[in-house]
């Protein structure tokens, strides 16, 4: 669940906040008093969630394999439209304060603005909806708990973004609108060096443009530093924060029972309200992003190997030692001096899983267990119990063995045989 809350919010909080940000700064008017072209920005946001959907089928489906001839023109586009979506802010309050003597003008805003969503959000929602797939585990029924989990994690991931887009919304009734046009100018700003530097090493990578030296150490650096700029788009906000809660507490309350004075009371009770809670998003939104992701990421650790009796020719394994059904490992040094590991599960009954802690796939790696799960550790795929001790697919390498004397008997000179499967 923790890893598609992780990868959901950053992929939808970039087209969330810009739909907010331009909601705001080129709302204007109400009912028939509003722009023919006030709904372009949500038709912006349709074209790109469909865009994304196709993308994503048709990657998942292998129809595209390559995805430079889709990647290279969006993101040419993504850069050029969000050049213009900083005029569009730079220039909002201009066109909002007129826009009855220039509804053109207006018409041109939305029309960048809603171009802007669009590609914005067919660049990151692919990602996205691929994790789709991810729910349901090969080999696992459809309907088990750990889907469940996993799609209750695709959900909150969504509506996490969607809701601190909605909360840093209620600052701009309390603020000084220019905070949060600075605000939204930096968080654009941001998108664009994101685009920019995906670009940039599109192009490298393709060999369109070949950097080298600190160049490519700034390339680099951006690329791989892609998630700490999606925290600073939000992270931005905290200049309107800031200037709520300077005019909420600058705003004259005296006490009376004056209209004037229970209107004051209220816009700082708001002004507070509203800064507090952008806070707490944006707090909340830091852990999901660090604490979170590094959780989510982490590279599990192999169990450390347990005690055995090893004489020259057999590796004794008691069954008391083996019977709770979890996953045991057991390190052996072959006659060549190689270092080896290997595994035993009971699976039901007097069955039992032996193998090395290697597959013929993805080498030594290791198996780990999760959740009542063995899985590999290269590739996260989860074993089927039943099939550990036969050959095919990740299974662990198959290792021959014995029972006797209340004990699992493996002969030193199989695991002697098998030692290549640890050598690099």
């Amino acid at each position: 669940m923790l890893e598609q809350f992780v990868t959901v919010l950053p992929g939808t909080l970039a087209p969330a906040l810009l739909v907010m940000v331009f909601s705001v700064l080129l709302g204007v008017g109400e009912g028939r008093d509003r722009p023919r072209s006030s709904s372009w920005r949500l038709i912006g946001l349709g074209v790109g969630v469909l865009g994304a959907l196709i993308f994503a089928l048709l990657r998942a489906t292998v129809i595209i394999n390559r995805r430079t001839m889709v990647n290279y023109p969006t993101l040419v586009a993504c850069v050029l439209t969000d050049l213009a979506a900083i005029v569009v802010v730079l220039a909002a309050d201009r066109l909002v304060s007129d826009w009855h003597r220039r509804p053109w003008a207006m018409d041109l805003a939305n029309a960048l603005a809603a171009l802007a969503i669009a590609l914005t959000t067919f660049r990151a929602l692919p990602d996205v909806i691929l994790q789709l797939t991810a729910f349901v585990e090969p080999g696992e029924p459809v309907l088990t708990s750990a889907m469940l989990l996993r799609a209750l994690g695709f959900l909150l991931g969504l509506a996490a973004a969607v809701t601190v887009a909605a909360i840093l919304r209620t600052m701009h009734t309390s603020c000084p609108r220019i905070a949060f046009r600075l605000a939204t100018l930096l968080m654009v700003v941001l998108l664009l060096v994101r685009h920019g530097v995906a670009l940039v090493a599109l192009m490298q990578t393709t060999g369109l443009v070949l950097l080298h030296g600190w160049a490519f150490r700034v390339m680099a650096l951006g690329y791989n530093a892609d998630l700490i700029l999606v925290l600073a788009q939000v992270l931005v906000f905290i200049i309107p924060v800031l200037a709520c809660l300077v005019a909420g507490w600058r705003m004259p309350v005296t006490g009376a029972s004056t209209a004037e004075d229970r209107s004051h009371r209220a816009f700082r009770r708001r002004a507070l309200a509203s800064a507090v809670w952008s806070l707490v998003a944006m707090i909340g939104v830091t852990l999901a992003l660090t604490v979170g992701t590094a959780q989510a990421h982490k590279v599990p650790v192999l169990s450390p190997p347990e005690r055995y009796s090893l004489t020259a020719d057999t590796a004794t394994i008691r069954f008391s030692q083996v019977e709770d059904g979890h996953l045991h490992r057991f390190s052996y040094r072959a006659k060549d001096g190689t270092e080896m590991r290997f595994i035993i599960i009971r699976k039901n009954g007097a069955a039992y899983g032996v193998g090395l802690d290697a597959c013929d796939n993805c080498g030594d790696a290791g198996y780990y267990e999760k959740d009542g799960k063995i899985i590999c550790k290269k590739c996260d795929v989860a074993i089927n119990l039943a099939t550990i001790g036969f050959k095919g697919g990740c299974n662990p390498v198959p290792l021959p063995y014995k029972t006797g004397r209340g004990a699992i008997l493996i002969s030193t000179a199989d695991l002697d045989a098998l030692s290549s499967h640890f050598k690099s």
